[in-house]
């Protein structure tokens, strides 16, 4: 699966590579070219999904190149990010407080309680039932049944929280706008300060094998080392 990997993107456009990246191939582009895909999660190389503005489409893996697109909200809410937890269930978090779940692979999604009205970018899984919703105004929230009930965290910086992983047990990193970088406890679920030389905003963060992490963003791609304070 190393070698298998898929970009979304503007234009509903998804391109796929077999390869590790060297060449790229169209595999899918939607009707309508107004549209954009948000994120794409790939849990096995025949099952892929990208999450789109108020529609959603998967890959069946039996079919190499053939996907569906399916409406999963009447309304015309932005869908943000897809996540997928340790036992399967795939989480959708979007604009006004849309917090959705799939325990079946994204055959069918069920509405899960919101605390928040506003927008949600996130779900970050912790356990088998604990999560970690993040959002508009440094918004965050932790469920310990699977989302049916949260607890606000307590955060006094309102930024944007763009993106969060978990980097090693109980080891939380959340970050988004306006320089805004934690490091979360999740025993206590308490914020600390961390990466201070990041001095521009943050889209993505990603957790290399090695155990550091990469932060995209208006700068680019940058490496951060564990060495660095949290």
């Amino acid at each position: 699966m190393a070698r298998h990997g898929w970009i979304v993107g503007h234009d509903a456009l998804i391109l796929t590579t077999a390869d590790g990246g060297l060449t790229w191939s169209k595999q899918w582009r939607g009707q309508n070219l107004t549209d954009s895909f948000l994120d794409v999660l790939a849990w096995t190389i025949g099952m892929s999904s990208p999450s789109a503005p108020s529609g959603f489409a998967w890959k069946r893996p039996t079919v190499a190149s053939s996907w569906l697109s399916r409406l999963l909200l009447e309304e015309d809410y932005h869908l943000n990010r897809l996540t997928r937890g340790q036992t399967g269930t795939l989480y959708l978090a979007g604009e006004h407080g849309t917090l959705l779940r799939s325990r079946d692979q994204g055959a069918s999604w069920d509405a899960i309680h919101s605390p928040y009205d506003g927008s949600f970018y996130g779900i970050l899984p912790l356990s088998d039932r604990r999560l970690l919703a993040h959002g508009l105004r440094g918004r965050l929230y932790v469920s310990d049944n699977d989302g049916d009930d949260w607890t606000a965290v307590a955060n006094e910086t309102r930024v944007l929280l763009l993106t969060a992983g978990l980097t090693s047990p109980g080891h939380i990193i959340a970050a988004g706008q306006a320089r805004a970088f934690f490091a979360i406890d999740d025993r206590t679920m308490t914020l600390e300060p961390c990466f201070p030389a990041m001095q521009t905003a943050v889209a993505e963060l990603l957790i290399l094998p090695d155990g550091t992490l990469l932060a995209l963003g208006e700068a680019g791609a940058t490496r951060l080392s564990k060495s660095s304070p949290p």
